[in-house]
């Protein structure tokens, strides 16, 4: 078995409103539902999905629960900013304005933002 060629990723995220994050999910961030049901609600992001748990006393980590490779991080933040998503900037990162990180040599592009609940999510260009 290679579960490379016999299946699809699933992440899985806390949220503590159902209703909140798969608006996020599909308005904002142009995913589909795929299903909703008693235990969460699962999005369908192309090649991959992502289960939203309801755990109302939900606490976010630091660390990214989802990210996406882009071919151009630059045009996806001007686009998810002017739907009103804000850029996480973090301190002593060297981010420009617009919240992209650069590495040194240019090779790798990122960006981090929150979806309602505080979960963060990043892009990323190679």
């Amino acid at each position: 078995m290679n579960l490379s060629q016999t299946s699809t990723p699933v992440t899985y995220a806390y949220v503590a409103d159902r209703a909140r994050a798969v608006g996020f999910y599909t308005d904002v961030l142009g995913f589909t539902l795929r299903t909703a049901g008693h235990h969460g609600d699962t999005i369908d992001m192309g090649r991959s999905l992502l289960h939203l748990t309801l755990m109302p006393d939900h606490k976010p980590g630091m660390h990214p629960v989802v990210g996406w490779e882009v071919p151009d991080v630059a045009a996806v933040v001007a686009a998810l900013k002017a739907k009103g998503v804000a850029m996480t900037i973090y301190e002593g990162m060297g981010q420009d304005e617009t919240g992209v990180w650069s590495a040194p040599d240019g090779s790798t592009k990122l960006a981090w933002f929150q979806d309602p609940d505080g979960n963060v999510l990043m892009l990323s260009q190679h």
